[in-house]
């Protein structure tokens, strides 16, 4: 059961690429800041699960409290909606895994409180024909593995005090992340969807870049994830969007000041 108190609510949020079960992942500080906010609705846009692994998955405690506080959240009345991610399909393929109370869709559209609509999708639609096989994600969902085992083993032999400070491997998958999402041409993809269904922006996740413009002529709001960035994206009692990053133990104490998460923000 969730027995956090939220200090700060929204009335939407969403997080993408939380890839939980992989090597990566931070299910630690999600769990934080989770327990530091409330929405009356959570979208989960995409590449949750990560399952691929089956011989070697990682999940521990913190997974398992990650998904009990959303589930616990959905049974209380939030609204938690999961959009299916090209990671996703080992989950969503025994949908025991997940809590009945979930939603679960390929995309949505979502209406803010100033009366602006978004699509909310993963975004691997927007991909190139080479990075939309399965066979192509699987390879690198494996190779991203197992340079993150090595670097898990490298930081042991070399007993890093500092366990925050971000290795070279980890600069480097970040980096590669980085220039597969080079340019506007994806984010031009899915705006293009947007407008064809009338909509004034598009919410996704996929390409593990955080942003928040309107350089297409509508909102384009990327998610980011929670193996390297971790951010996501708010809405407020308004309607208005921002980008928003987890900033560690610390934040709690610094309620009443400007708030410590915001990094972008949209109108």
């Amino acid at each position: 059961m969730d027995l956090a108190q939220p200090t700060l609510h929204h009335r939407a949020l969403f997080l993408s690429d939380l890839h939980l079960g992989a090597m990566g992942s931070r299910a630690d500080r999600l769990l934080e800041f989770l327990r530091g906010v409330s929405a009356d609705t959570i979208y989960l846009v995409g590449d949750v699960l990560d399952l691929w692994h089956p011989r070697r998955p990682v999940w521990g405690q913190a997974e398992e409290a990650v998904l009990s506080l959303l589930s616990d959240r959905a049974d209380r009345g939030t609204r938690v909606v999961y959009l299916i991610g090209n990671h996703d399909a080992a989950a969503l393929a025994d949908r025991r895994r997940l809590p009945p109370s979930f939603e679960i869709a390929l995309e949505c559209l979502h209406r803010a409180g100033n009366g602006r609509s978004y699509l909310v999708l993963h975004g691997d639609v927007a991909d190139a024909r080479i990075f939309r096989s399965h066979l192509s994600t699987r390879i690198g969902s494996w190779t991203n593995s197992g340079l993150r085992r090595l670097d898990l083993a490298l930081s042991r032999l070399r007993r890093q005090s500092r366990v925050e400070q971000r290795s070279l491997i980890e600069a480097a998958l970040a980096g590669v992340n980085a220039l597969m999402a080079l340019g506007s041409r994806h984010e031009r993809r899915l705006i293009a969807m947007a407008r064809a269904l009338g909509q004034d922006g598009v919410i996704c996740g996929h390409f593990h870049k955080p942003m928040l413009h309107h350089d297409h002529g509508l909102t384009y709001a990327n998610c980011g994830d929670w193996m390297d960035s971790f951010t996501s994206v708010a809405e407020d009692a308004d309607g208005h969007l921002k980008l928003v990053r987890w900033q560690g133990v610390s934040q709690d104490a610094r309620a009443g000041q400007d708030d410590p998460t915001l990094v972008g923000a949209a109108r």
